[in-house]
Order: C-alpha cells, then structure tokens, then sequence
C-alpha cells in the first residue's frame, strides 16, 4: 500500500467533552496522519439519540484545537466522503442493510425487550451468561416490516458466521474469537438508526479508512466489524488496539471519578481535555504526556514537542500494558514546560486560561500579565500562577484568611502587627516604589529589627494580599503599587485596633 494512501480517522460521540483517553487515541491517529503524509478525519457518532448532548460536538472540536490536532476532513473543512456526522447518512446505511436482509446475512428480529429481559433473567437463574440465541424459523422481510407497521420495537439483527474470526492486530498479534463466543447482534434499532457497530463498518468503506486505532475496550467490537466486512466484501482496515489508561491505584479513569470526589467534598479530578485546560495545564504537556501512556521512543528521553513525536512515532512501539496515569508526572512535566517555552506562547496560553475560567485577571493586559509570569516563574499551572497573583485583582478591603492572621499577625501578642506598625512609615517615606528598592527597604528593616526576613516579610504578605501565598515580597509591593499597598496595611492595622 502506498505510503500516500494512509487514512486513518477519529470517531467521538458527541456525549461531553473530550476524555483524555480519547485524546491519546487522536493523538496517535493524528501522528500517524502526519508521519505518512495521510489523511486524518474526524467523524462524529451521532447515531444514539439517547445520549446525544447539543452542545458537544463544539466542545470536542474546541479541545482537539487546544491540543493543536487538527483534522484533514470532517465537521467545518469538509471532504470527499461526507457529510461526517452518521446521522446525516441514514440512507447510506439503508442500502447496505437492504443489502444485507435481501443476501440473508442480516434479518428481523421481532423480541419485545420484556422478552428479551425475560431470557436475561432465565440465564442468570441458571448461572449462564445470556447469549441470544437465532430463532428458527427466522421471520421473512414481509413480516418483519409488517411487524414496524404495526408499531412494534422491531431490530434488525446480523447472522454472525458459524466459524472462528480471526484478528490480525498491530499491537496484540493474532487474537481469535470462536464461534462459540459470537452471537448475532443488532446492526438497525427500532428507531432506525444504525448501532455503532453497522455505521463505523459502513463508514469505514465508504471514508476509504485504512488504519484504525482505538482502545483495547472496542476489541470486543472488532471480530462483529470484520463479519460485517466479510458479508458486504469490504476492505478489513489494519487494526491497533491501544492499552487502556487506568489511574495509579489501577482503578479504570472514569468520569465518575469526577462525581465521588464531589460526594466526598474534595476537588474533582481532571478527566476530561476541558478539566486539564480549566486547571491551567498547557496542551504542550499533556499532548507529550499522554504521548507516552503506552508508547516509548525507545531513548533516554521523555520530553517531545509534536514535530519531534511525528518523527519518532511508530505503532511498533506502543505496548501491550495497560498505561497508569501518573498526576504527579503530568504535574512535573507542565511545570518544565511551562519554564521552557517562549514567553510570547507562555503568555497566549495563559489569557486562553483566564478566558475559559472567565477570570477577572483576564482584563489586564499584556503588560501586566507578563509580569505576573516573570514574578510566579516556577509555577506548576496556570491556576497557581492566578492564585498567587489574585491579590492584584482583589478590592482594596481584603478579607483575611483567618489561619494566615492567627499564624502571622496576632500571636505571640501581636507581634506580627508590631513589625507592620515600625514598618509602615517607612514604607510611606520610599520614594522609589519598585521591586528592588522595597526589597532593599525590607532587608534593612530586619537588620535594624534583628528579624529574619520571614517575619518581616510575611506579615507585610498577609497584610497586602490577604494570605500568606504571592510572589517575592518586594515584586508584590511594586505590582500593586505604593498607594493601593500603603492602604491595605494601614486597613490591616486598624482591623487590629477595631479587634
């Protein structure tokens, strides 16, 4: 096949935002697109009724953006095989099934789903796990579209050959599934629509899909797929299954995991593209982190920007372990990321930020943006940087984290208030309010007071931002400036006296 020809393509449901799995699934698609010199399409499933949600294929395009993945063909550039949303390509499908039913390979199947329910619970009391069973004689065409006529939930199922299937897989070798462990499925539901298995077949032919990659979840899938293949004399793509990612506990990454943080009071976890965006990550490092979920270059390396995997990339050395999603790692990796891209980059990822949290620190400009990221250099993520700096953007009658007045300013009897008092006229008689000048007035002042730095600095800190957490001491005084400073110390003393 010539290296030209690779297509391969990526297949969301439009149920939510992105999950990181599925970013490493375009992720891997897409280098594979580019390595080639192939073709990336980005197909929508929107076939299941039930679980489509309005707004979420934006949100799937906006965070494949962020990641910098952009496809070749699908949803806003269009293509030679579209339209690229399934439910837009119901009559597509109708012809092949016609095709099937008239063949013999597929046919009605007329259940009620109280009776297969009831064959359900008949295998459980017998401790057998349920597997339909073809009946005998099967129902003609004439009355399968009898039985729709007259409003009844009828399917349309496929005959799945009575031999083993076999499954060449890039990654896993040569999986078998025997005949045994096949059992007829539904290709048409009683709405009409395709199920996932029938559409993403169709699909494949017809979008010219050469290569598909997906999670080890959809194997089950792909034994159904090469029947269906095989019926309708389809191409059968090359298939890699990739290791599922589970967290380090080895408990599977789930969107729950999000909803029992919340029944446990603690901050949810980032499982979607959107909740690592929201949490002030950069795309740079979560596409090289989720790069090696599975995958290794093969040299003493980990850090890769996206040319760099394109030129390394290889199904060849994705593994077949399940890959631990390593938060602590991720968290290290955007903080070197963030310490070695240009700052004109470092500054446009951190206004996406603002403008996706709707902070209020997104209305400053450039100036003072740049210089939040010069003062919070070291920070981990975006969020901590807008934390560490929030007190810029607070109104001058601070509240006061009690833990930081109690720590700081009132015990021992008050002696951080004491610091602040001696150290107030000073400050209200620099001259030079800049960063270096009130560092220079801040070591001296411990001199004269024979006090370390800490519990000079620190009060002076709590008494200005309201916390013990801001940049350097003096870069805090200059950023927010002499009079607005000068205020909320003389605020934080009078709070004193009021107390």
């Amino acid at each position: 096949m010539p290296i030209e020809s690779v297509r391969v393509r990526f297949a969301p449901s439009p149920t939510g935002y992105l999950h990181i799995g599925g970013a490493r699934t375009v992720l891997f698609n897409w280098l594979i697109a580019r390595k080639t010199g192939g073709t990336f399409v980005l197909r929508i499933e929107d076939t299941d009724q039930t679980r489509n949600l309005a707004d979420s294929v934006e949100k799937i395009l906006d965070d494949l953006r962020w990641l910098g993945l952009r496809w070749d063909e699908g949803p806003e550039v269009g293509g030679h095989c579209g339209p690229y949303f399934q439910s837009q390509r119901l009559g597509l499908y109708e012809r092949y099934l016609q095709r099937l039913l008239e063949m013999g390979q597929a046919y009605f199947a007329l259940e009620s789903s109280e009776e297969l329910a009831g064959l359900r619970e008949a295998a459980k009391a017998k401790k057998q796990v349920f597997q339909y069973r073809r009946p005998d004689p099967l129902p003609t065409i004439d009355e399968g579209l009898a039985a729709r006529r007259a409003g009844k939930p009828v399917v349309v199922r496929f005959k799945m050959p009575d031999t083993n299937i076999t499954v060449f897989d890039d990654i896993l070798g040569q999986v078998i599934l025997t005949a045994d462990q096949l059992e007829d499925f539904v290709i048409q539901k009683a709405d009409l629509f395709p199920t996932y298995h029938f559409a993403c077949v169709v699909d494949d032919e017809l979008m010219k899909i050469t290569h598909v990659l997906r999670g080890q979840e959809h194997l089950i899938n792909t034994p159904k797929h090469v029947a269906l293949q095989r019926a309708l004399s389809f191409r059968t793509p090359r298939y890699a299954h990739l290791p599922l990612i589970f967290n380090m506990d080895g408990t599977k990454m789930s969107k729950r995991d999000k909803e029992k943080a919340l029944v446990r009071g603690e901050r949810p976890p980032e499982i979607d593209v959107h909740d690592f965006r929201a949490a002030g990550y950069l795309p740079e490092a979560i596409i090289n982190f989720v790069a090696l979920l599975g995958w290794s270059a093969g040299e003493d390396r980990e850090f890769f920007d996206r040319d760099e995997l394109v030129a390394r990339f290889s199904v060849e050395r994705v593994g077949k372990t399940n890959a631990r999603f390593d938060r602590a790692k991720l968290l290290a990796f955007n903080t070197d990321w963030a310490a070695r891209l240009p700052h004109p980059r470092l500054l446009a990822a951190f206004r996406d930020y603002l403008a996706v949290t709707a902070s209020s620190m997104g209305e400053a400009d450039d100036a003072l943006l740049d210089r939040i990221l010069t003062a919070c250099a070291g920070f981990r993520t975006f969020r901590q940087a807008e934390e560490k700096a929030g007190f810029l953007f607070k109104a001058d009658a601070l509240d006061y984290d009690p833990k930081a007045v109690q720590k700081v300013l009132a015990k021992n009897g008050g002696e951080g208030y004491s610091m602040l008092e001696r150290l107030l006229p000073k400050l209200e008689a620099l001259a030079d309010w800049s960063a270096v000048s009130v560092e220079r007035l801040t070591e001296s002042f411990c001199q004269e007071q024979q006090a370390s730095l800490g519990n000079v600095a620190q009060p002076l800190r709590v008494a200005v931002t309201g916390s013990t957490i801001s940049p350097a001491i003096g870069e805090t005084l200059a950023m927010l400036g002499q009079t607005r400073a000068l205020a909320r110390i003389r605020r934080c003393l009078g709070l004193r006296r009021v107390g």
